[in-house]
């Protein structure tokens, strides 16, 4: 039985998804890509020397240009703020007078216990604060 070279470049392909999975480096799903591009190449009719150099210029170009963006990606920090982070920067109003040990505030419709960022610094009922940080839960005002 004869197989044809394109089938070849899909086990290839194939092969390189299993250690694609495995440890999860994104190299190999380029590398799986490049010889989709070869078996497609090979299909169409191509010799080996063009069926590997398509392989070859696939592969680099994903690895030159996809692999700086992924990783740009995966280093930026979610634009979605939740949780305790997107409490911070918001404004409050103080319900209970706020000094550096302590006092309540009105954070997005609820109720929170605060204290002062500078403890010599109060800030009295009906004030606007603005809150710099979350400690467990206490939000630090400004």
């Amino acid at each position: 039985m004869n197989i044809d070279a394109w089938v070849w470049w899909l086990v290839g392909a194939a092969a390189l998804g299993i250690p694609l999975v495995v440890t999860a480096m994104p190299e190999f799903g380029m590398l799986a890509v490049g010889a989709v591009a070869a078996a497609v190449v090979s299909a169409l009719g191509f010799d080996a020397v063009i069926q590997v150099l398509a392989f070859v210029v696939v592969s680099v170009a994903f690895i030159a240009v996809v692999r700086p963006i992924a990783a740009r990606h995966s280093t930026q920090r979610p634009q979605l703020a939740t949780g305790v982070e997107a409490l911070k920067g918001r404004q409050a109003v103080v319900l209970e007078r706020v000094d550096g040990s302590g006092g309540r505030i009105k954070l997005a419709g609820e109720v929170w216990s605060a204290r002062a960022l500078d403890t010599g610094r109060a800030y009295e009922v009906g004030q606007e604060v603005d809150v710099v940080d979350i400690e467990g839960a206490t939000a630090i005002v400004l």
